[in-house]
């Protein structure tokens, strides 16, 4: 019996899907940068963890945003650049971090050891200008640092610490949450400081940079702040051009529960919280088009993610990598799929070890969790043209009175030929999932499924982590319709040609 109907309107284009939605965010944090990217001060050995270098190149990132977070409104740059033993200890205003769990930043970790992650794992960088505590001349220069190439004091200092090629990064976020931990400010001030800012910085790419700057204003989920934020912008002198190219906010969920702890009511309301992610994406975008359009100004959720209760400054912001939380990934992923005519950029909280984080470590060990598999499996869309699906599915009531759909659907199609990811999001139970093709009649599918063979809400640790890889998924062709029984709570790619 089928329980779910996927149809693919294969000619229905929405628009190309950003490969920048599957960025990932690192943060002065806990363990994300020392003992997570960067040795810890406790270790003998000084640079990068190789074992996680390697592991963050194998998943081919687009993008990485840094150095914040609430750490990048007091964060000054020139603090991390320079011979490493002559680079003052500062204070770490909001978050304790390192193992040692202290409220300090050595300033060990840097510009360019940032820039130079990046270029070993093949990522665009996205760095956060300090603007609760800082000024536009810091953010101006720290973008003369890293990308000019003429000859300036700051450009001859990139050259002395061992970079002579400028850096050429293309995105800078103009603060971080600057209603909150960013300045507390309103959205009038903001967009006065806003402006103040990308005056000095958006003017660096008109006469010294041979490439265009792309500039992102923080928004916010109350949705009143983001279009008082727009009509202050757009009541400015600057004319049908806005000073900014893309505006963001963050989305967390799951605040309220431990999964370890809850049952499959929870893990219900869990999966509806993560989906409330589109309403946020559908408002926001609507702030945009109300004063300019968003075929201008994209959508960049630049922090998203599960966040339980364990998740406290205490801990590092840390706690177990679950199916649950891949299976959430995934039901957003494919969020951002059907919003690809608005959707920019996306970056997952965090990296390493903090949060939502793909990777974890431990001592000498690291190792992938179940949402590093997830990004793994959608990474055939980047790139493609993401195209409309019609999902009929079953749905279960919640308490608070919302339908959780139970299977979710993305796809696009590209040079390969079609890719589609199917979500199992019932937690109890399996379901058999018919997919049609619109104006197409398959001949074969491979696919692969993940976590069929786990309960939702297990972890994975060193010793089991090789056991949520993606395995073999059977899929049945009939007639041109795709036939393949989903366990409960998994995850399928599947590639028709």
């Amino acid at each position: 019996m089928t329980n779910a109907h996927v149809t693919v309107h294969s000619a229905a284009v929405i628009d190309r899907i950003a490969p920048e939605v599957h960025g990932h965010f690192s943060e002065h944090l806990g363990r994300c940068i020392y003992d997570g990217i960067w040795h810890g001060e406790a270790d003998e050995e000084v640079g990068f963890r190789e074992d996680v270098v390697d592991l963050l190149s194998e998943l081919d990132i687009p993008v990485l945003r840094w150095p914040g977070g609430c750490f990048a409104d007091d964060y000054h740059w020139e603090d991390g650049i320079g011979p490493r033993e002559e680079r003052p200890r500062r204070r770490n205003l909001f978050w304790a971090q390192d193992a040692r769990n202290l409220p300090e930043e050595s300033n060990a970790f840097g510009t360019d050891e940032f820039l130079e992650l990046c270029e070993h794992i093949g990522t665009e960088p996205y760095l956060a200008v300090n603007v609760g505590s800082g000024d536009p001349r810091e953010a101006a220069d720290w973008v003369e640092y890293c990308n000019y190439d003429g000859d300036t004091e700051l450009a001859d200092r990139r050259r002395e610490n061992g970079h002579e090629e400028p850096y050429s990064v293309r995105y800078w976020g103009i603060g971080n949450e600057n209603w909150g931990c960013g300045g507390q400010m309103t959205p009038e001030q903001y967009a006065r400081e806003y402006r103040r800012y990308a005056t000095y910085v958006g003017s660096m790419d008109k006469l010294m940079l041979d490439h265009d700057l792309e500039l992102i204003a923080c928004g916010f989920e109350n949705h009143e702040w983001n279009r008082r934020f727009m009509d202050e912008i757009g009541s400015s002198s600057w004319g049908v051009e806005f000073p900014l190219d893309h505006l963001t906010l963050h989305h967390y969920y799951g605040r309220s529960f431990s999964v370890a702890e809850a049952d499959e009511d929870r893990y219900d309301r869990f999966l509806a919280e993560a989906l409330e992610i589109e309403d946020h994406i559908d408002r926001i975008a609507a702030a945009i088009d109300a004063v300019a359009t968003t075929r201008d100004i994209g959508v960049i959720i630049d922090e998203w993610g599960a966040w339980h209760p364990e998740s406290v400054a205490e801990s590092g912001l840390e706690q177990p990598g679950t199916v649950l939380d891949a299976l959430s990934a995934a039901a957003v992923l494919d969020v951002f799929n059907d919003h690809s005519d608005v959707m920019t950029m996306a970056n997952i909280a965090q990296t390493v070890n903090v949060l939502h984080c793909l990777v974890e470590t431990d001592g000498d060990d690291a190792w992938p969790r179940p949402t590093y598999r997830v990004f793994d499996l959608y990474a055939p869309h980047k790139g493609n043209d993401a195209v409309r699906t019609s999902v009929d599915s079953p749905t279960r009531a919640l308490d608070d009175g919302t339908e959780l759909p139970l299977v979710g659907a993305s796809a696009s199609t590209g040079n390969d030929g079609t890719y589609v990811t199917v979500t199992n999001l019932d937690c109890r139970e399996a379901h058999v999932v018919e997919i049609a093709l619109e104006g197409k009649t398959p001949s074969r599918a491979d696919a692969e499924v993940l976590f069929a063979d786990h309960e939702v809400n297990t972890a994975a640790t060193v010793d089991n982590a090789d056991e949520f890889a993606a395995e073999e998924l059977d899929v049945s062709v009939e007639d041109g319709v795709l036939t393949a029984e989903l366990a409960a709570s998994t995850v399928a790619g599947i590639a028709v040609r």
